[in-house]
This record gives structure tokens, C-alpha cells and sequence, in this order.
């Protein structure tokens, strides 16, 4: 085979799969992880894919769109994200391994850590594609597959990632807040979010007040004593009640 007909071969993959990383190119194709990496590049450099630590995901006109359009969602809450995502930043010290997930109040958050040094784990390509060029974070992609077109991985193979990954904080959002604890909007990324959890020393959650009350398909977490929930408003006595009971922490950033 060819180096031309291998690239082919490797591009087509790419855009039927969307993302691929280095070692498992290397047994489809037979070539070493450098091999892949190389050819990875040079695609790169064609304009196809993305490189990410591990691997590269297809660059896509309309999914780029898409990602412009998660970026900028919800910008009637931009400078509460801003607040609350410079407060879980101070949190992130140097060294530490730090879990993403794939909201854009966790994408705030990872914008934010940009000149730290850290070892960054997320499920969210938009936050790998942030990270990726930054000298200073090594940033490891958990493979999975793409949810709902908006650069998200879920399923087993990202599931398995994070069973056998340790962080020394997660950062995620949540779609909802009530007495019972955090609501996500389907079972694949509520299955995700307490893979996140358990990895994880600590679990920071960005909430802003729209939030609380509201109730999503699925609970991705009740409350726990490692868990602190960041806001910019006082949620209702009943939910900081739970809260309190759980020994979760409340951290409020007023916006003013």
C-alpha cells in the first residue's frame, strides 16, 4: 500500500467515525503510532481533521458551525459564566489533573486555564480544540461517540476511559437543580457526568440561577459532601436544605 493510498484510507475513516485516536489507527492500518501521528498531521495540514492529544477528530464546515453556536449559547448569562468560571478557576491549582465535561459553562471554566500547567481530561471536543495547541496543558480526549452533534463523547469507550482515569477535580454543569441533586438531559451524558464524579477527588458544578427548580429527563448525581455547587443567586430553602443535609458545599458569586 502506498502512503497516498494509506492517507486515503485513514481520511475515510476519519469522516466515517468523526474521531480517531493513535492506537487504534495503528492496529487498523497496521503502522506504528508515529506512523499515525504523521499521517494525522499531514491530514491536518489538508484542512481535514483536527489534531488532539491521543488523535483527531474530522473538521466538518457545518460542524464547525455547530461548535461556534454551543460556544455562544446562552449569552444572556455570559457575564454570570464569567463570574462563576473565574471562581472555579482560582481552584485549579498547577499540577493537578482536571475533568471537563461538554457544557459550555465548563467550557467558560477551561478558557480560563489557559498558561496554568495541568493535565486536562474532558469529553468535550470544543474544550480539546480550545486546549490543544496550549504548550502548558497536556489534554487527554476520552474517545467515545459524538451526542447530538455538539461535540460531546458518550457511550462505553468513554465510559471506560474514566473508569480507569483519577482526577484531582471534575468541572461540569448540570440542567437542572432540585432537593434531589443534578438533572442532565438523557441517560448517556447523566451516565457520564457520575463516571466524572467518582474519578474525581472533588466535583465542582457551575450553576447559574436559572437552574434551580428546574428538572431535566434524567438525575446525573445527588448531592455529596465532596461536591460544591457554584452560583450566582441563593437557590430556594428546600434545595440549599439538601445541600446542606449532603454536606455539599454552596459557593455564591453574586454578579451584582
Amino acid at each position: 500500500m502506498t502512503h497516498r493510498q494509506r492517507l486515503e484510507l485513514i481520511e475515510k475513516h476519519l469522516r466515517a467515525n468523526r474521531y480517531a485516536d493513535l492506537h487504534s489507527l495503528a492496529i487498523k492500518f497496521s503502522i506504528s503510532p508515529s506512523t499515525a501521528r504523521r499521517a494525522l498531521d499531514e491530514l491536518e495540514a489538508q484542512g481535514v481533521c483536527r489534531r488532539h492529544h491521543g488523535g483527531a477528530s474530522v473538521v466538518d464546515p457545518d460542524e464547525m458551525a455547530r461548535e461556534y453556536d454551543f460556544i455562544s449559547r446562552d449569552q444572556t448569562k455570559a457575564d454570570e459564566k464569567f463570574i462563576m468560571a473565574r471562581f472555579i478557576a482560582d481552584q485549579v491549582t498547577p499540577g493537578m489533573t482536571v475533568m471537563i465535561d461538554g457544557g459550555t459553562s465548563a467550557y467558560a471554566v477551561a478558557r480560563l486555564l489557559i498558561g496554568k500547567r495541568l493535565r486536562v481530561i474532558t469529553n468535550s471536543l470544543p474544550v480539546a480544540g480550545l486546549l490543544s495547541d496550549v504548550g502548558t496543558v497536556e489534554t487527554v480526549v476520552t474517545g467515545g461517540t459524538i451526542h447530538n452533534r455538539i461535540g460531546v463523547l458518550v457511550g462505553p469507550h468513554c465510559e471506560e476511559m474514566l473508569d480507569r482515569s483519577h482526577a484531582d477535580i471534575a468541572i461540569l454543569g448540570a440542567s437542572g437543580v432540585t432537593e434531589k441533586g443534578l438533572w442532565a438531559h438523557n441517560d448517556l451524558i447523566a451516565e457520564i457526568q457520575r463516571k466524572m464524579v467518582a474519578a474525581a477527588d472533588r466535583s465542582i458544578f457551575a450553576i447559574d440561577h436559572s437552574k434551580f427548580g428546574r428538572k431535566a429527563p434524567l438525575l446525573a448525581t445527588s448531592f455529596q459532601a465532596t461536591h460544591t455547587i457554584v452560583t450566582d443567586r441563593s437557590p430556594s430553602p428546600e434545595i440549599a436544605a439538601a445541600m446542606r443535609s449532603a454536606r455539599a458545599t454552596l459557593a455564591l458569586c453574586p454578579t451584582g
